[in-house]
């Protein structure tokens, strides 16, 4: 019997093939917590030849890893073929597009189980993406597989605390699983050691999202793919009784008219080492971990 968080990823997958054509227009905190990765990445001192974008959606971060590295090839990769169709804008998803002097592939796979050579990439870039895995264990252990002797990977996902308003509201309500369920930043950072990546740097902050109403939110993670795709999810129509409750519950955190959505944004990167890594004098690995305040903007 599946566990009631347990992720089903043909749903996962099908999703985001639903969602391919309202992503953009609705992928605000995505959108921003790319930017800030970048930022990030202007620190780092990395001339890849090749990069792996995964989770790589419609394609945004691919086309600005393009222009930062012209000299790469970049490797767009997502579970979800109508994503890569999107980032083509309605070309087939083997088409490559040249930008400058990289190139672009478009492949359509699960990150779980890439299709790559071993030790073929030199930067993997994930951007929202990992809190979808079914395996995080057994998905560092592949993008570790992929990168060769100091290659980089970098990444966004969610923690814990992310969407804790809404989950709360459902709570009050049934016994269902309605909010997917988020890794701890200090649990990925274990993973990380254990995928025998070196280095590790974990940081985590707050971004709050405003709404005007529960169901802008609702709609809002419907359009980019991330409603509700747990084990313990309630089969056949949600009702109308049901959700008025979650509204209910909801509407008590209005503060100036808003409702508030948090979201937890965990950032991390390690590398494959060259030599023996970060590491005590008795053999254990060295994990630095950092958090940054709140910071709020408002959505619809």
């Amino acid at each position: 019997m599946a566990e009631p968080f347990e992720l089903d990823r043909r749903d996962v997958r099908r999703s985001f093939e639903r969602a391919a054509s309202t992503y953009d227009a609705a992928a605000v905190l995505q959108r921003e917590v790319e930017r800030r990765m970048f930022e990030r990445l202007a620190y780092v001192k990395l001339a890849p030849a090749v990069i792996l974008d995964a989770g790589s959606g419609t394609g945004a971060g691919s086309r600005e890893l393009a222009s930062r590295y012209p000299g790469a090839r970049i490797v767009a990769l997502d579970l979800a073929i109508n994503m890569l169709r999107e980032a083509r804008g309605g070309q087939s998803w083997f088409t490559r597009l040249g930008i400058g002097r990289s190139r672009i592939a478009a492949v359509c796979a699960d990150v779980e189980h890439l299709p790559l050579k071993t030790a073929s990439v030199d930067l993997v870039w994930s951007n929202v993406t990992l809190q979808w895995a079914t395996d995080l264990s057994r998905t560092f252990a592949e993008l570790r597989r992929v990168l060769r002797p100091g290659g980089l990977l970098m990444f966004s996902t969610f923690g814990p605390d992310t969407l804790k308003e809404l989950r709360s509201a459902y709570a009050r309500v049934d016994r269902y699983s309605h909010v997917n369920r988020f890794i701890d930043m200090h649990d990925i950072g274990d993973l990380l050691v254990h995928a025998r990546l070196a280095n590790p740097v974990m940081d985590m902050e707050y971004v709050t999202l405003t709404y005007g109403t529960v169901r802008d939110l609702m709609r809002d993670l419907k359009a980019i793919g991330a409603h509700n795709v747990t084990a313990g999810r309630p089969r056949g129509l949600r009702g109308k009784a049901r959700l008025a409750s979650v509204e209910r519950e909801y509407e008590q955190l209005r503060h100036e008219g808003r409702l508030p959505a948090t979201f937890e944004v965990v950032y991390g990167h390690a590398w494959v080492p060259e030599g023996g890594g970060d590491r005590t004098a008795d053999g254990r690995a060295v994990i630095q971990v950092h958090g940054r305040e709140s910071r709020l903007f408002g959505s619809r």
